[in-house]
C-alpha cells in the first residue's frame, strides 16, 4: 500500500487539540516536531552529549508540525476530508490564533491529483440490506433491487467506504420511516441524508461547517433527483451560531451525526432542541476507546440508548429522546 505524507503546521498549544482529534479519527500514528521540546532537550541537566546532528539542530527554530500518515485509498482521502473539517474548526474557534496557521501540506502526491484520481477506489457498494451505493460513472444491473444511492464526494467526507458511514446508513435504514423529517449534521457529502430520502423520509436539512461540503450535498441531491423542496443543505456551526440553530428549527423525526467524539460531545445539549418527543437519535464516529463516554453523555442529555454497533474500531448508536 502507497501512503501519503501530511504535515499539519501549528504551535506548541495546537499539539493536543489536533493530536486529540486525530486520534478521534482512529489515526494513532503521528511524529510531531516542535522547538519547545528540543529547548528542553537541551536545558536538560542531565543529559550527556558531545554532538549534535545538523538535522536535530534544525528543530531549534522549527515550525511545529505534527505529521500523519494516510493510506492512498478511500479511507485516506476520507481521512483528509476530516483534517480539513478538523483545522478549519479549530481555526474558527481560536480567536486569540494561539494554535498557530493551523494548515497542512501533502507531500509525495499533489492534493489536485489525488483528488482526480481517488475514482479508482471508489466502486459500487452494498451497505445494510436496502442500498447500493454507487458513483456516478459506475453502472447497475438493471434488474438490481436495492435501492441505488449515486454519490460523488469530491472533497467531501462520505463516500460510503468508511466504517462510520457504513454504521449510520445501517441504523437509519431500519428507523427511517415513510414521511419522516431528518436532520443531517456534518453533512460532508450528504450521504446520509439522501440515503435517509430515498429510504422513506419526505424531508432532509443537511448542515455543515464547510461551505464546499454544503454545495457538494447539494448536487449529490440533485443527481438522485431529489426535489428542492425536500432537501435543505445549510453551512455554519451550529455549537455557536444561534441564528443557524433557529434556521433548522425543531421537531424533526430523526436526527443523525456522524462526526469525532468530541464534536458530538459539544453538539449533546443541542440534540434535545432538534428531536422531537420520542424522535430518533444516530451517532456514529466515535473511535471504540471515546465510545462509553460518548453514549453516557447522551444519555444524561435526556435520551435512552435503544442499540449501539460496531465495525473493526468504530461504534454507533441510536437513541429515542424520552
Amino acid at each position: 500500500m502507497n501512503w501519503i505524507e501530511l504535515d499539519i503546521f501549528t504551535t506548541t498549544n495546537g499539539i493536543e487539540p489536533i493530536t486529540g482529534n486525530l486520534l478521534n479519527l482512529g489515526i494513532n500514528g503521528f511524529v510531531i516536531k516542535d522547538p519547545g521540546d528540543f529547548k528542553e532537550f537541551l536545558e536538560n541537566k542531565d543529559s550527556n552529549w558531545d554532538y549534535i546532528d545538523d538535522d536535530l539542530m534544525g528543530l531549534s527554530d522549527c515550525e511545529t508540525t505534527v505529521t500523519v500518515y494516510l493510506p492512498e485509498n478511500s479511507q485516506g482521502l476520507d481521512n483528509l476530508n476530516s483534517i480539513k473539517g478538523i483545522l478549519k474548526t479549530l481555526k474558527d474557534n481560536d480567536l486569540e490564533g494561539s494554535f498557530g496557521r493551523l494548515e497542512y501540506e501533502l507531500k509525495n502526491v499533489r492534493e489536485e491529483d489525488w483528488a482526480n484520481n481517488w475514482k479508482q477506489y471508489f466502486k459500487p457498494l452494498c451497505i445494510g440490506d436496502k442500498i447500493l451505493v454507487k458513483p456516478s460513472w459506475e453502472s447497475v444491473e438493471p434488474n438490481e433491487k436495492r435501492t441505488v444511492l449515486e454519490i460523488d464526494p469530491a472533497s467531501s467526507f462520505g463516500t460510503g467506504q468508511h466504517n462510520t458511514t457504513q454504521l449510520c446508513l445501517e441504523l437509519l435504514e431500519k428507523y427511517i420511516k415513510p414521511g419522516d423529517s431528518l436532520l443531517d449534521l456534518g453533512c460532508g457529502s450528504g450521504i446520509l441524508s439522501i440515503g435517509a430520502i430515498l429510504l422513506g423520509a419526505e424531508k432532509a436539512c443537511a448542515v455543515d461547517i464547510d461551505e464546499n461540503s454544503i454545495k457538494i450535498a447539494a448536487e449529490n441531491a440533485k443527481k438522485n433527483n431529489i426535489a428542492k423542496e425536500k432537501y435543505t443543505a445549510l453551512c455554519g456551526n451550529i455549537i455557536s451560531d444561534i441564528a443557524l440553530r433557529e434556521q433548522i428549527g425543531s421537531g424533526f423525526d430523526v436526527v443523525c451525526a456522524n462526526i469525532v467524539a468530541d464534536v458530538l460531545v459539544a453538539m449533546s445539549p443541542l440534540f434535545g432542541d432538534f428531536v422531537k418527543e420520542n424522535g430518533i437519535l444516530v451517532v456514529s464516529g466515535i473511535i471504540d476507546s471515546r465510545k462509553d463516554e460518548v453514549l453516557n453523555v447522551i444519555k444524561e442529555r435526556g435520551f435512552e440508548l435503544l442499540e449501539t454497533s460496531e465495525k473493526e474500531d468504530w461504534s454507533a448508536a441510536a437513541f429515542k429522546k424520552a
